[in-house]
């Protein structure tokens, strides 16, 4: 089933350092970017993170530091990257939870922040999860009936994702083909911010997903006497751009009479 679409979807997959969403960098990046009238473009580039990448990380990726050691950094790159996802939906697998907040790290660290208003965001591996319970290389397998070749490789994960995708629409007479529909479906735990550190409650309002107040109203904790050392403890601490960004606005929005 192709996808029916108002504007541009990306669908992108990153291979980083490690899987530290505030302290790792992108080693490689890959897109496919499909527009309503089911074109594509694609394209797929290595990044010198600018500190080594650890063994560990490359036994997955396969990707050293002297493959990455004269390609541009992320910086010298965030505008044409920034132009790329312009007035663009975004969808990956893990998406939400890793990439995106990942991406929002390296834009803000290279001066560029990356705006997430306006945008929907597909995370097709929620989808795979709320009706299977598999992995990538078992959800292509289940979906597509082929094995994954070059699985942790930035490009072959991303066209595996597109592809699982569109055949998750063709299997799921309740999967609804619009990127609004499936944005929310795939939006894990009803999330607030894309980590879902703070996720919605039966009644729509937000609550802590996390920590000691886990599923506690944020607007009470926030506004209680301790409300101001909590929320610094949180700008303080390891939490992604996105979800400090979130907290910053629920606790502005506390503190209004």
């Amino acid at each position: 089933m192709e996808l029916k679409l108002e504007r541009p979807l990306i669908f992108f997959d990153l291979e980083t350092t490690g899987t530290n969403v505030t302290h790792d960098r992108i080693v490689e990046f890959s897109y496919i970017k499909v527009y309503p009238d089911g074109t594509e473009e694609s394209k797929s580039r290595r990044l010198n993170p600018e500190m080594p990448i650890p063994a560990e990380s490359t036994a997955v990726h396969h990707i050293t530091d002297e493959d990455v050691k004269d390609a541009p950094t992320f910086k010298q790159v965030a505008k044409s990257l920034s132009d790329i996802f312009a007035d663009c939906d975004i969808a990956g697998f893990n998406s939400n939870k890793f990439d995106v907040p990942l991406l929002i790290e390296e834009f803000n660290r290279a001066g560029m922040p990356f705006t997430i208003e306006g945008r929907r965001f597909v995370d097709v591996q929620n989808i795979f999860h709320k009706m299977e319970q598999r992995t990538l290389v078992a959800a292509y397998r289940f979906y597509c009936g082929k094995e994954l070749e070059g699985a942790h490789s930035a490009l072959a994960d991303t066209r595996a994702t597109l592809e699982v995708l569109k055949s998750q629409l063709d299997r799921y007479d309740t999967l609804v083909n619009d990127v609004q529909a499936l944005a929310d479906f795939s939006n894990s735990n009803r999330a607030v911010d894309l980590a879902a550190r703070v996720v919605l409650n039966d009644k729509n309002q937000p609550v802590f997903n996390f920590g000691k107040y886990k599923g506690k109203l944020v607007k009470k904790v926030f506004s209680a006497g301790d409300g101001r050392s909590y929320y610094d403890w949180i700008m303080s601490g390891d939490f992604s751009k996105n979800t400090k960004d979130v907290m910053t606005r629920l606790f502005m929005e506390s503190q209004k009479k």
